[in-house]
């Protein structure tokens, strides 16, 4: 169910993530692979009337799996994105409580 959306990426470089990311989120998150998705949206953005290429922001949306674990996560997205010279790179998550969520 984590669904990771990625901002300021290049589509190229998330496709390249997506061959390991994954993996190694289901071992810190103890969830299985086939669960997570990954998407890059046409995102633009937007300062004083011009467009301006914005830093990588991803956000993770998924059942909250606490501090700890996060922050693991975290990690790992960021050290996956910094391989491709991005010199920052944010990531936020967004909690889906259980009782919300119907398959």
């Amino acid at each position: 169910m984590p669904q990771l959306i990625f901002k300021g990426v290049k589509k190229n470089d998330v496709k390249e993530i997506s061959n390991s990311l994954p993996y190694r989120l289901a071992e810190i998150s103890d969830t299985p692979v086939d669960y997570f998705t990954i998407e890059v949206p046409e995102t633009m953005y937007f300062f004083d009337g011009k467009e301006f290429e914005m830093y990588p922001l991803i956000e993770v949306i998924q059942f909250d799996r606490g501090v700890e674990i996060e922050e693991k996560m975290a990690k790992e997205i960021q050290n996956h994105v910094k391989k491709f010279d991005y010199s920052e790179c944010e990531v936020y998550f967004t909690h889906i409580e259980k009782e919300n969520y119907y398959e």
